[in-house]
């Protein structure tokens, strides 16, 4: 079968493969016609897409250029983590120059994240029909210059705005980057280091951008911290010029045959999931800044939440339909293990965008320490994220999937507890810090890569980018959801210890014991995340196999996974 569920002819047997290192060995005899699948991806995969029987396939260009290519796709992950970190450090800075009140600096980083969770489907989708290539270097681009504006613009309306153009632009590029690795790279070693080093390249980017910021904030003007974001972005684009390999002409089969359905967008479908996530984030991300006693919190959730229930609606009208490609073919989630990972993933991320959340706000809020010294106990997150990365891409062709996601989740769950356990507060940074942070690079680390790469296994080549867009937003939901549940749970013990009611809490003080007990809470609550993404793991994951493995499978039209087959019944199955 194609990806697209239609039946694969004899004549398309030689130049028609499910996906990296899968060839079809069949041909129905019942059917004859020209396959429909999308056109883009048809990168050209680092080999031949098939397996040799005594060993993975070779490489047609050269390592250094795999691994420039590896390194320019990770300066997407790299470069959205650290816009977002590093403008954290200098936002009192901002705040002072351009008069925004303090009640508003979140907006500076709140703007470049809802631009970002909402536009990933639809930039996903974008790529895969137009070109992985051509939107990566685009969305790279125009990323480098937004922000390059933002050392210019005189206000906060004008700042704020671009902040969001900018996090357009990380949206067509993280999950295009994705799409890439998961196209180019055909089961194996070569394809796990590539995935782990793009799970790598998170952590860096935050280490990295606490160091810039906090190095530039202290001895130039916070304005050359977007100086240097651009120049590197620009880096990236360029890059990716070069060294991403375009995508081959259509197969004979399609030449002078032009199909205006698999070249369609679902703008629709585009505009629900882009409207409902935007007014979700929007609302997750007021109600703890201006209190969740207001009235029109709830309802913009509520409204946000039926919009989003429509999107599915339509993308399940148009699966069944068929005339024209749904946005996201909602019939992926009936695969139980497709969804767990899915639920997985938000947890998880919940879990560990929180930590560092809270340790920030322990280092700097109640520990009273500068922006600097509060980056350099982050540190060892980006030197311990190196090494994992390269061992876990050893691990990942040789341990099952379970064992890692057991590993990570277990990790993260540690490193949340040892700053939710009544550790005296003056305890010194290497009892339980630096082991706390180097927990929760060993679980990201591990579980990133490996749930990255079940997913890019699971769907078929036409779909790679918009699976990297799902996982993306998953863990951009699961961070603004927990993280709300999260400051709720602090604000509400804060509010208890100090005797007063939560609208007139306060914030969190220095050496002050209601913010320390309110800290504590929060990161009980994202243990609970972690507990509640292990526990998942533990009863679906279970009898998952080696998820990095070069071995040839049968060829589906779900991937390697398989997971567009879950309605095709067992007589369907023996005949294809």
């Amino acid at each position: 079968m194609n990806p697209s569920g239609e039946k694969t002819t004899a004549s398309e047997i030689e130049t028609n493969a499910d996906g990296p290192g899968q060839t079809n060995t069949t041909a129905s005899p019942r059917e004859n016609k020209p396959s429909t699948s999308s056109n883009a991806e048809p990168y050209p995969p680092l080999g031949d897409g098939s397996i040799e029987r005594n060993g993975p396939p070779a490489l047609p260009f050269s390592k250094a250029r795999a691994i420039v290519l590896v390194a320019t796709l990770a300066g997407a992950s790299f470069m959205n983590t650290m816009s977002l970190q590093a403008v954290v450090i200098i936002l009192p800075a901002i705040g002072s120059d351009l008069d925004i009140p303090e009640q508003r600096l979140q907006w500076i980083v709140s703007a470049y994240s809802l631009a970002f969770g909402c536009f990933l489907l639809l930039w996903g989708r974008i790529a895969d029909i137009y070109g992985k290539r051509l939107i990566f270097v685009a969305g790279s681009a125009w990323a480098a210059v937004m922000t390059l504006a933002n050392a210019f613009v005189p206000n906060e309306i004008a700042f704020n705005l671009f902040r969001g153009l900018h996090g357009l632009g990380a949206a067509a590029n993280v999950p295009t980057a994705i799409g890439i690795l998961g196209t180019t790279f055909p089961p194996g070693k070569a394809k796990n280091y590539a995935f782990s080093a793009y799970a790598a390249g998170a952590p860096l980017g935050s280490v990295f951008g606490n160091l810039i910021a906090g190095f530039i904030a202290q001895y130039a003007d916070w304005k050359w911290i977007f100086g240097v974001k651009a120049i590197l972005a620009g880096m990236v684009a360029a890059a990716g010029f070069f060294v991403i390999p375009p995508p081959p002409p259509p197969p004979p089969s399609l030449e002078g045959q032009p199909n205006k359905i698999k070249q369609s967008v679902d703008w629709i479908g585009g505009a629900l999931i882009t409207v409902g996530m935007l007014a979700l984030l929007y609302a997750l991300t007021e109600g703890n800044v201006v209190g969740w006693d207001r009235p029109w919190i709830p309802v913009i959730i509520v409204v946000s939440l039926i919009i989003i229930a429509v999107f599915v609606f339509w993308q399940r009208h148009l699966e069944k339909k068929g005339e024209r490609p749904p946005l996201m073919k909602v019939s992926i989630f009936k695969n139980k293990r497709f969804s767990a990972a899915m639920v997985i993933m938000g947890l998880f991320f919940a879990s560990f965008n929180n930590f560092l959340v809270f340790a920030t706000y322990f280092f700097q809020d109640y520990q009273g320490l500068s922006a600097l010294q509060t980056t350099i106990r982050f540190i060892p997150t980006g030197v311990v994220g190196i090494v994992t990365a390269f061992v876990v891409a050893l691990l990942l062709s040789r341990v099952p999937t379970y064992l890692l996601l057991v590993f990570g989740n277990v990790s993260m769950a540690l490193a949340c507890m040892l700053f939710a356990i009544p550790i005296p507060s003056n305890t010194t940074y290497f009892a339980f810090g630096l082991p706390a942070m180097i927990l929760s690079v060993f679980g990201a680390d591990t579980a990133w890569p490996s749930l990255t790469l079940f997913t890019s296994k699971s769907l078929p080549q036409e779909d790679q980018a918009l699976g990297g867009a799902l996982i993306n937003s998953v863990g951009q939901m699961g961070r603004a959801i927990g993280l709300a549940i999260s400051t709720a749970v602090q604000t509400a013990v804060m509010a208890k210890a100090r005797g007063v009611p939560v609208m007139d809490v306060g914030e969190t003080k220095p050496w002050d014991e209601p913010s320390l007990k309110g800290l504590r809470a929060a990161n009980w609550m994202n243990f609970g995340y972690g507990v509640a993404s292990l526990l998942i793991v533990l009863f679906v994951f279970r009898s998952s196999e080696v998820v990095g493995r070069a071995e040839p499978q049968t060829a589906r039209s779900g991937g390697e996974e398989g997971i567009m087959n879950e309605e095709e019944t067992g007589a369907e199955r023996r005949r294809a």
